[in-house]
Formats: structure tokens, C-alpha cells, sequence
């Protein structure tokens, strides 16, 4: 099976953080933390920077590493580097994305996540919780 790494952006701001709809492809509709694939040469905070500059015309500051997520969907292995992120500059203007929320502690729950994506929840539940 073929892997496909990936990185993505937990944009916090105050209490709440930024997920966005995709717009394209066999997930679309479905709910994830922005970013996406690593190039060859990038290191994963390099690529997660560049991804939310293209997608969403956002300068990051990429911080701490939360987790490395594998999942297996049908037809490929997801190995994706999550971190938290926080806006230096820009709009977070959707170019890729059909819609974008920005969800608390308690909404986490209200939109549907890819399944990758779900398995991080519960993680950033507590990292909103904790500060």
C-alpha cells in the first residue's frame, strides 16, 4: 500500500481552533485540519508553512509537534505530522476549501471529520482545555 505523507495546521486562536471542508476529491465535504503533502526536499513545518500559504494566503508559525497520525484508508497509508499553529500574518481566505469553522472545546464535535483527522480530537479537546 502505498503511503502518502502529509502535514497539518491546528491554527489555534484563543479558544478555539480552524478546520476547514474539503473542496475536492473522494473526501470532499469531509472536515480536516489544513495542510497537506510533504515534498520531497521539505521538512514537515517547511511544507505545512508553504501548504497554508497556498491554500489559505496565511503566514503560520508552525510550534509544537502534537502528534504523527497513521491511518490506513482503502486504497493508501496516511502518515500525517499535526501541529499547532498560530496566524502571523493574512486572512485565512479559502482557495481550496468549501467552507472553514472555527470550533471551541465543545464544537469539535459538530462537524464531520476524516476519519485521520477524528482520531486527533480528543488531543486537542485537552490542548484548548489546558491553557
Amino acid at each position: 500500500m502505498k503511503t502518502i505523507r502529509v502535514t497539518a495546521a491546528v491554527i489555534r486562536k484563543d479558544d478555539r481552533v480552524f478546520a476547514t471542508a474539503r473542496g475536492y476529491g473522494d473526501y470532499k465535504g469531509g472536515w480536516e485540519f489544513p495542510g497537506g503533502k510533504i515534498e520531497p526536499g521539505e521538512t514537515p513545518r517547511e511544507a505545512l508553512a508553504r501548504e497554508i500559504r497556498e491554500e489559505l494566503d496565511t503566514d503560520i508559525l508552525v510550534g509544537d509537534l502534537i502528534e504523527t497520525i497513521e491511518y490506513d484508508y482503502p486504497s493508501f497509508h496516511l502518515s500525517m505530522d499535526c501541529f499547532w499553529c498560530s496566524i502571523r500574518s493574512g486572512s485565512l481566505t479559502l482557495r481550496e476549501a468549501e467552507a472553514a469553522r472555527w470550533l471551541t472545546a465543545d464544537s469539535l464535535d459538530s462537524v464531520n471529520w476524516l476519519p485521520a483527522d477524528r482520531s486527533l480530537i480528543g488531543k486537542i479537546r485537552q490542548g484548548l482545555m489546558d491553557r
